[in-house]
């Protein structure tokens, strides 16, 4: 690796060459982050809108019982893979807070999934009764929903679809992996390596850190697998400029970033990590959706613009009476050549398509 200009590069090209179908994007992806902001779309329908063939805004949770994903915890709340689905479980076992608040309640409702054969939270309120326990957001939920959570995460049941963006939720029926726990871990911190590879070091052991989650009671043990990982040689470390970078020993840093214009989620690989954004592209992208819009300067939901691989600006779009309505930001010093126009406009129209608008 001889240049910051040639990291950039392997970063845009490994995850944004040719588009291929749903189910190889979530196999190749293994976890896609989720979030319920629709700004213009969420997260998960931009993040795949990139990476798969003729892409619409909602065909995931659509096709969703027909494909080999599920929803899961890794490292974040998202839609994981069959086979990272099968890492992740089985999970040691906890007494999750409803047990304390609710007792015999999680007996009750996976009784009810096993003879009825899925459950909808408004039918497990008027089952088992519209109580209300806190949540880990410090408000209150209803407890039959905050027991088919626990069950969820507990892999004894599964998100089946939704109904109206509503979890249905069934049996899990799960085949867990042949692997040792060891195996497991590994496994695990070669897909987080892999899906924001080239990982800055700091950010790939916070993505570590945060599998805490998905991985209950293992944190000391996944830390010791990605310290074995780069000592063994799975992973490659290089430092540029002060920061240093893994990534899987089997791939090739020398790939050229794809030509044109892509806008990209914010919690899109390629984003996710912002020390190494901000290291790639020498300047700090900024999530405002959360920040009092007087105090934003990229607006409430900015997706970063890249041309040819280096994020050069910004946009926030919405649609509004079928039409798509776009707000450009670009850095100081970046041009709006023909090239570029035509690109960005290519993009946009893609965008359209995306959405189903028309103008």
């Amino acid at each position: 690796m001889n240049s910051i200009f040639q990291l950039r590069d392997f970063a845009a090209a490994r995850t944004l060459g040719p588009k291929v179908s749903l189910q190889a994007a979530i196999d190749r992806l293994g976890f896609v982050q989720a979030d319920p902001i629709r700004a213009p779309a969420r997260a998960q329908d931009l993040i795949l809108m990139q990476r798969v063939r003729g892409y619409r805004a909602g065909d995931l949770e659509r096709l969703y019982p027909a494909l080999d994903v599920e929803e899961d915890s890794f490292p974040n709340y998202g839609f994981v893979s069959r086979g990272v689905w099968t890492l992740l479980h089985p999970r040691a076992p906890r007494a999750p807070r409803i047990e304390h608040d609710a007792p015999g309640l999680m007996e009750r409702v996976l009784a009810h999934v096993q003879d009825a054969g899925e459950l909808h939270p408004r039918v497990a309120g008027e089952v088992f009764g519209r109580t209300r326990v806190g949540n880990d957001w410090g408000g209150s939920s209803s407890a039959a929903t905050r027991a088919l959570e626990a069950l969820h995460h507990a892999g004894q049941l599964r998100v089946l679809r939704r109904d109206g963006g509503v979890k249905v939720y069934a049996l899990a029926n799960l085949h867990t992996a042949t692997l040792s726990l060891p195996q497991r871990l590994r496994a695990l911190i070669l897909v987080l390596a892999r899906l924001y590879a080239p990982a800055s070091e700091p950010g790939l052991r916070m993505l570590v850190g945060m599998s805490h989650y998905g991985m209950p009671g293992l944190l000391a043990k996944l830390r010791a697998e990605l310290k074995a990982a780069v000592e063994d040689g799975e992973l490659v470390r290089a430092k540029m400029d002060g920061l240093s970078y893994l990534w899987p020993g089997d791939e090739n840093p020398d790939q050229s970033a794809p030509s044109g214009v892509r806008l990209v989620a914010p919690f899109d690989p390629l984003v996710w990590d912002r020390r190494r954004f901000t290291h790639l592209h020498g300047w700090a992208y900024r999530f405002e959706a959360y920040t009092k819009p007087e105090k934003r300067v990229m607006g409430y939901y900015a997706l970063p613009l890249l041309s040819a691989g280096r994020a050069v600006g910004w946009a926030n779009l919405k649609v509004s009476g079928g039409e798509l309505i776009s707000d450009i930001g670009l850095l100081p010093g970046a041009r709006r050549t023909a090239a570029f126009e035509r690109s960005l406009n290519a993009e946009l129209d893609r965008y359209r398509v995306f959405l189903s608008v028309t103008a």
